[in-house]
């Protein structure tokens, strides 16, 4: 008898079976070079060592100079081991680390797509040093950019059938649950999408047409 797929499973089966072709996604892409240099412009500079949560083929970890990474998606994880990432097939629900010992954890373009997010932020805080960070970034479900990709999701796009979609707010008051305090936040992609044609930077604070935005979250309790 064929076994039920978990909701990680299935969530991250399409990054599996699909990963050359997200992964040829981002080769010259001026929306991902957007992205990047929202990540880029951020004030504050996480230390090491750093670990991205949903490191995919590793393009991000790659740019940002990010320790390790891990992913529950295998075939994404040797893209990413070719461009020189330490990676471990493992979940955010439950990491393969030791208390407070962290310095900075990436979450990048993957909270909508976790099975429960609630508990990996409580293992993001349990893995980071007090005064260590973890940056965020999403796509604002009330965005233009997160109408699009809701609607993709109604549409049973094969990336985004199972993605959930939060507000900035929501998150903000979730990592504070947590012990992990929002220090700066910027947001970026103005252009709407499918209309993408010019070079953005981020602007400081929250703003409501952004389509991407960064949080840098600091720990400021153990717990």
């Amino acid at each position: 008898m064929k076994r039920k797929k978990t909701a990680w499973q299935q969530k991250s089966a399409v990054f599996h079976e699909q990963a050359n072709e997200y992964d040829q996604w981002f080769e010259n892409s001026l929306l991902f070079a957007i992205e990047l240099a929202a990540l880029r412009d951020l004030k504050i500079k996480p230390g090491r060592p750093s670990l991205e949560i949903g490191v995919g083929p590793g393009r991000f970890a790659e740019k940002l100079g990010i320790d390790f990474g891990l992913d529950p998606a295998p075939a994404p994880l040797l893209l990413a081991r070719k461009r020189k990432i330490a990676v471990c097939r493992a979940i955010g629900e439950s990491l393969p680390l030791s208390a407070q010992s962290l310095a900075a954890v990436y979450l990048l373009f993957t909270l909508c797509f976790l099975a429960r997010p609630r508990q990996v932020v409580a293992e993001i805080s349990r893995s980071l040093k007090s005064g260590g960070h973890l940056i965020l970034g999403m796509v604002p479900a009330s965005g233009p950019w997160g109408r699009e990709l809701r609607r993709k999701k109604e549409n049973n796009h094969p990336f985004y059938r199972y993605a959930e979609f939060y507000e900035v707010d929501e998150v903000c008051r979730q990592l504070d649950s947590v012990g992990l305090v929002v220090g700066e936040i910027r947001s970026s992609l103005f252009q709407p999408p499918g209309r993408i044609s010019k070079m953005e930077h981020s602007r400081p604070g929250l703003e409501e047409n952004a389509g991407f935005v960064v949080l840098a979250a600091e720990k400021i309790r153990t717990t």
